[in-house]
């Protein structure tokens, strides 16, 4: 896929190709920039990664608009891969929808989430969730559409109903929301595998499913994901989970013994996260341009 393709198309492209999207959360640039460099063709920047990784908080709205799309841009701008990003409940009524959109928009990202909870929001596999109207949340799609100033930039809508309405409710207002403009159907934290097909069969858009480790949907793999008729999956918050186990270990081993070499052969060499930073590309650049004046 050609990198001077614009995010936004070529994140298109891929929902228009066969086979499943799988898309692996970053919790932060470096993360993002592992997740480039090992193949993948999108990256997923989201509100319980972020809170984690800017402030050691956790996903309970405590991140602004601003903060969110500032860690979005500083993303977007560092890897080539379309950057989809969490906005949430669009941080308010319609025209903070509209607001959030050319925000979004104008930090890089390729395409947002909105969700239907009652603002202030929580993570969608926290307990005591509760929703907007149905009626509500497809005025904000239609705002959002409104504010878009990119046809390519996608809207995937979430909808939290399984949980405060049950799954029909939750399949009526995906349904709902995507003939309002959303591109993609997202419903959160179904309970069983007969759930997940039961939302294939009777959503009528593409379709995303979130793999949250250790949450309440089973987890399967992207190929049955794919068979069962999902277009995109997520895998959102491993990252994060990985890390504060490794960085637990590392202290642990650092305070016990005085140095860190327990665990060497879990880390990257430091030619290596050289290389991964292209640290040779920043140096030679006064060379490459003085051959080429």
């Amino acid at each position: 896929m050609s990198q001077e393709m614009k995010p936004t198309r070529q994140l298109r492209e891929l929902i228009q190709k066969p086979g499943i999207i799988r898309t692996l959360g970053a919790h932060d640039v470096l993360t993002a920039v592992l997740i480039e460099q090992t193949g993948f063709d999108s990256v997923f920047i989201g509100g319980f990664g972020t809170s984690a990784s800017l402030y050691g908080l956790p996903d309970l709205n405590l991140l602004s608009l601003t903060e969110m799309v500032d860690a979005t841009r500083r993303m977007a701008h560092r890897v080539s891969i379309p950057v989809i990003a969490d906005a949430d409940t669009g941080h308010g009524d319609l025209h903070n929808v509209m607001r959030c959109v050319n925000e979004f928009e104008g930090a890089g990202a390729a395409g947002i989430i909105l969700e239907d909870q009652v603002f202030p929001k929580r993570c969608g596999h926290f307990a005591g969730k509760q929703v907007i109207p149905a009626g509500d949340m497809i005025l904000k799609f239609r705002a959002a559409v409104e504010a878009r100033d990119d046809p390519d930039f996608l809207f995937i809508a979430r909808t939290d109903a399984r949980e405060t309405g049950g799954l029909d409710d939750a399949i009526d207002r995906i349904n709902h929301y995507c003939d309002a403009g959303a591109d993609i159907a997202f419903i959160e934290a179904p309970l069983s595998v007969e759930e997940l097909e039961e939302i294939c069969k009777r959503v009528e858009h593409p379709k995303f499913v979130n793999m949250l480790a250790f949450g309440k949907t089973p987890i399967l793999s992207a190929a049955e994901l794919e068979e069962m008729g999902f277009k995109m999956m997520v895998a959102p918050i491993d990252s994060v989970l990985l890390t504060a186990r490794l960085m637990r270990e590392l202290a642990e081993a650092f305070r016990r013994d005085g140095h860190t070499m327990a665990l060497a052969d879990r880390m990257v060499e430091f030619e290596e996260i050289k290389e991964i930073l292209g640290v040779n590309d920043f140096l030679s650049l006064r060379g490459n341009l003085e051959r080429h004046s």
